[in-house]
């Protein structure tokens, strides 16, 4: 009988100790990030790109392609210059894409990357429980329409998700900041 107590008692405490802890954002991140949604005026600096993994991607993986610490799924931007630009309604960006382009595009001189420069449609946003913001878009790249949706969170971690007409979706974290003039 003690042998079942020690037993229940044990179970119970790796079972609490296992359970995810909710962190609360603090009043000051919440109000900071409030601002940058409200002034429409922020810049979104990615350190990871996560592209679906392909069997493409995975040949290119295991042929050592990649750089050492990335994968097919997972490709470091630190060094690398990316960024996605709001300020008010117009929207620029220069994020590097991975993955697979399912139609022809060309090479027309662009260099493949997903570059916006210019108005958005259909703007929406909407603030989360959580206090993150979720924000949902239609932009255009070169020859290419994306819907694009960006989570932004209070301690400003950002997640951009891009879905491209030609391409496989990709996805980008990093961190959201306010623009420096």
């Amino acid at each position: 009988m003690k042998l079942n107590y020690t037993f229940v008692f044990l179970f119970s405490v790796i079972i609490m100790s296992c359970s995810a802890s909710k962190i609360e954002a603090t009043p000051e991140q919440i109000k900071i990030l409030d601002d940058l949604v409200a002034e429409q005026s922020f810049v979104i600096e990615s350190d990871w790109a996560l592209p679906q993994s392909t069997g493409s991607l995975m040949m290119l993986q295991n042929a050592g392609f990649l750089a050492p610490g990335d994968s097919a799924s997972r490709i470091s931007l630190i060094g690398n210059q990316n960024e996605l630009r709001l300020k008010n309604d117009v929207l620029s960006s220069k994020l590097p894409y991975f993955g697979e382009v399912q139609s022809n595009t060309g090479y027309n001189g662009s260099d493949g990357s997903i570059s916006f420069d210019g108005e958005m449609k259909g703007y929406k946003v909407i603030k989360n429980g959580n206090s993150s913001y979720t924000i949902t878009f239609d932009a255009r790249s070169h020859s290419e329409n994306f819907d694009v949706t960006i989570h932004l969170y209070p301690n400003l971690r950002s997640d951009i998700i891009l879905k491209g007409a030609k391409r496989f979706p990709i996805r980008y974290t990093g961190y959201v900041s306010p623009i420096l003039e």
